[in-house]
């Protein structure tokens, strides 16, 4: 090791000046599953303009203007998702099966009169699961030359404009240092032998990765959590013709990731001479590998406010209309994590060795977490919708909603700009538009069969990479690019009397490229994804 351990008091919770937050961290919590009630999931979601379900609490809180009684109910279901990765031909298969507690809710419907032009006062409060984030994934494959230490070496050069850090810039008691240029990741690379100065005098002062031959690599994550959204509404009927609807939401955020990132390669490294002249290096162990461990962890939590319209604009005419905007999400986050870097090369005599693996734990370095505050401003969104009913035997819905990603904002625990990370959020995502359209057919008073199809495009440019600060604390180098979501829905409905049972069922399909670390000449790795979920609501109307 090259440096003795010099800890330093405020290593337990570094300066906003460290940087830890990506644009991929506002596009993650900025988006929402289709999820509620399994009526409003097997119709799409499509229900903004129809109402009368407690899930538009979320989308057009003017739904629930249209309830006449009071409404209790709850949703529980099954998940299954899948990840099939295609790495330079190399595939792999994650799969996951989990329960979840999806929804609660009540609606106390308040009727004023029938005389007057408000005829009904409607509260309503619901708990939902907006985002869940629980998922497995893994790749591996030939890295065509590529390394990670590629990375660590160009972040230990770039922060003197081509001039690569000092070695004392890169010490382990830098790791606790506020001040300091030089990346966690790079540190680590450093004192694990992983990047080393360039010999080439032109570049004198620089750092190169590992020099190997036939390098691979292999990734693993594990991600748990999701949000939940405790929305609070009041809603108005006027003259069964307009309602009105406001929705308060608070946000709980919690969401881990725990990942693995190795390569295997073979030195392609031999010692040199005291003249400077390479000696050709022959050992029966010439092989190498390492592994980084990412541990994070986010928790926080966020509000909202939601308004929104439902008219009928004919009389006589069954066709409602509805529009809604939604403030952005105003979270306040902290965010945990540590890393571990194990490795089995050293130097001796100026050239690498192969030898028993040491290890580097942030953790154990900095006695505890990296914790790091922070704000997210998540877009404005705005939602039209189109209802359409036959007599009492059919409902239609049609739905767009749009949001720009770009918009989205970070900020520091005290609320100046991250100035730096927002420019990439206007450089590198997008708006986002949301089609929902769904169906319900009853075929006898207390059976209904439902359908319905849900898009969500997608946030990222082409292009879009994941640019870690050259001072951050962050050494999870991965980031994925995900494609458009399509959701197929199914459902089936009983009521008898007062009460109801929905079930649902949801199939969902995106695609991601996938990019272990952030070198040009990487290629993307494939990702289909899919997730089935089915879904149960109990309820009672009264």
């Amino acid at each position: 090791m090259k440096n003795l351990i010099k800890l330093v008091a405020c290593g337990l919770l570094l300066s906003t000046e460290a940087g830890a937050q990506t644009i991929y961290d506002a596009a993650k919590f900025s988006g929402s599953d289709l999820n509620g009630t399994a009526r409003f999931v097997g119709m799409g979601g499509a229900m903004g303009a129809l109402g009368g379900d407690i899930s538009t609490i979320g989308t057009n809180p003017a739904g629930i203007g249209l309830y006449r009684s009071n409404d209790l109910m709850t949703s529980f279901g099954i998940n299954y998702t899948t990840s099939e990765s295609n790495f330079n031909g190399s595939k792999m298969n994650s799969d996951k099966l989990r329960g979840s507690f999806d929804n609660i809710g009540f609606v106390y419907s308040s009727k004023i009169g029938n005389q007057t032009a408000l005829k009904y006062v409607n509260f309503g409060f619901n708990y939902h699961k907006a985002k869940s984030f629980n998922r497995d994934f893994a790749m591996q494959g030939n890295l065509n030359g590529t390394s990670q230490t590629d990375q660590m070496a160009n972040m230990a050069n770039a922060p003197h404009q081509g001039v690569g850090l000092s070695e004392n810039e890169m010490g382990l008691g830098e790791l606790a240092n506020n001040g300091s240029y030089a990346s966690w990741l790079s540190i680590l690379g450093w004192n694990s032998f992983l990047i080393r100065p360039n010999l080439d005098p032109k570049h004198s002062g620089e750092y190169v990765g590992f020099q190997a031959n036939d390098p691979s690599g292999s990734y693993s994550s594990i991600e748990r959590g999701g949000i939940d959204v405790y929305d609070f509404n009041v809603s108005f009927n006027i003259n069964n013709r307009v309602y009105l609807g406001f929705t308060l939401g608070a946000y709980d955020l919690n969401y881990t990731k725990n990942t693995l990132y190795s390569e295997f390669f073979n030195s392609s490294i031999n010692p040199l001479d005291d003249k400077g002249n390479e000696i050709p290096y022959f050992k029966d162990n010439n092989n190498y590998s390492y592994s980084l461990e990412n541990f994070m962890r986010t928790t926080g939590t966020g509000v909202d406010f939601k308004a929104g319209v439902i008219f009928r604009p004919f009389e006589d005419s069954p066709l409602r209309i509805g529009a809604a905007i939604h403030t952005p999400t105003f979270y306040n986050l902290t965010m945990y994590n540590s890393a571990i870097l194990t490795s089995d090369a050293d130097v001796k005599n100026g050239y690498i060795i192969p030898v028993n693996p040491l290890s580097i734990d942030t953790y154990k370095e900095i006695k505890g977490d990296v914790a790091t505050e922070y704000q997210i401003r998540t877009p404005w969104k705005y939602n039209l919708s189109l209802g359409y009913t036959i007599g009492s035997n059919v409902a239609l819905g049609a739905e767009y909603e749009y949001k720009d990603y770009s918009t989205a904002k970070l900020s520091y625990y005290d609320g100046s700009s991250m100035t730096y990370e927002n420019s990439m959020m206007k450089d590198m995502l997008k708006g986002v538009s949301t089609l929902r359209l769904g169906a319900e057919v009853k075929l006898v008073p207390e059976f209904a069969i439902r359908a319905g199809y849900n898009h969500i495009g997608a946030g990222y440019k082409d292009g879009a990479y994941k640019s870690l600060p050259l001072n951050s604390v962050r050494t999870d180098t991965d980031y994925s690019n995900e494609k458009s979501i399509n959701n197929y829905t199914l459902g089936l409905g009983y009521r008898s009397g007062s009460f109801y049972a929905d079930i649902a069922y949801q199939y969902s399909a995106y695609k991601e490229d996938f990019y272990a670390f952030d070198i040009a000449e990487l290629n993307k790795t494939i990702v289909n994804n899919d997730k089935q979920q089915v879904l149960l609501t109990l309820g009672f109307r009264f």
